[in-house]
């Protein structure tokens, strides 16, 4: 049979590389009738899958740069947000100083008047006492004196208007004495 085929082809003058014009055309129908039908079937669900496809990654990557956006965004706020929390502290940390400040002048001034007061009644409790004392003094030593010269003189110096008239006008030139003996020393 073989030969057969080899003796039949011999006589059609058969190239095998070049096929018969009926089956090309058949060949042919039948592709673009498959082509066709892929391209109507298969093609849109492909194109789909493939829109799909495009869509997921490029939808990924707008939402990935939205986030990385977004996260900037809060990153720049939450700054912005400590800045203005370390600049509130470093206002109330300065104003607080300055108050303890004005507190503590505060407290000196009082502490200053207060001791200006004491001082002050100090010394005009003293300049009572050393009035008080002198006013004693003066009729401690009078009594004395005017008894010691009764006794000297004799007589009775009893008379108190001269008795103070002497005894004011002797401490009166003892104290004149006295202040010139302390200019001089001086």
């Amino acid at each position: 049979m073989s030969m057969a085929i080899v003796q039949l082809a011999a006589e059609e003058k058969m190239n095998p590389l070049l096929p018969a014009w009926p089956e090309i055309i058949i060949g042919l129908l039948c592709f673009f009738i498959v082509f066709g039908l892929l391209g109507k079937k298969l093609l849109p669900s492909i194109e789909k899958v493939l829109s799909e496809r495009r869509d997921a990654i490029e939808g990924g990557m707008e939402r990935a740069e939205a986030a990385q956006v977004e996260a900037q965004a809060l990153l720049e706020q939450y700054r912005a947000e400590l800045a203005e929390a370390r600049h509130e502290a470093a206002r109330i940390v300065e104003q607080a100083r300055e108050q303890g400040a004005a507190q503590l002048a505060e407290m000196r001034e009082e502490g200053q008047r207060q001791r200006e007061a004491i001082v002050a009644a100090g010394h005009a409790q003293i300049e009572a006492d050393k009035k008080q004392a002198t006013a004693a003094l003066r009729q401690d030593v009078g009594s004395l004196a005017t008894q010691l010269a009764s006794r000297i003189v004799g007589e009775s110096l009893e008379d108190h208007t001269r008795q103070s008239g002497v005894i004011d006008r002797f401490l009166d030139e003892l104290e004149a004495k006295a202040a010139v003996a302390q200019g001089a020393a001086k």
